[in-house]
């Protein structure tokens, strides 16, 4: 059994197997800022956000590492009511 190739036979299966590599070497950029969770610290706050559900966490005083109290909330609902659900202080 005798094969030959031509050059215009070689250069269209190269052109075909670049052309696969590129589309298979793409990709997605719909999420490209991270993860499901984000995270914001600054002024002795610290935020942690569920970007799927919505839902955070606040720890409002970092100063006394052992004595956080953490805040729960849905963004959303937050949002919707304009009502801030931080404890006030004593």
């Amino acid at each position: 059994m005798k094969i030959t190739l031509d050059s215009k036979s070689l250069l269209l299966g190269f052109l075909g197997a670049g052309l696969m590599f590129a589309a298979i070497s793409f990709k997605n950029d719909q999420n490209q800022a991270g993860g499901k969770y984000r995270t914001e610290a600054a002024n002795n706050m610290l935020i942690i956000l569920d970007s799927e559900t919505g839902n955070y966490i606040i720890a409002p005083d970092m100063r006394d590492i052992g004595k956080v109290q953490w805040i729960k909330g849905e963004f959303n609902k937050t949002f919707s009511t304009a009502i801030d659900n931080r404890k006030e202080p004593k």
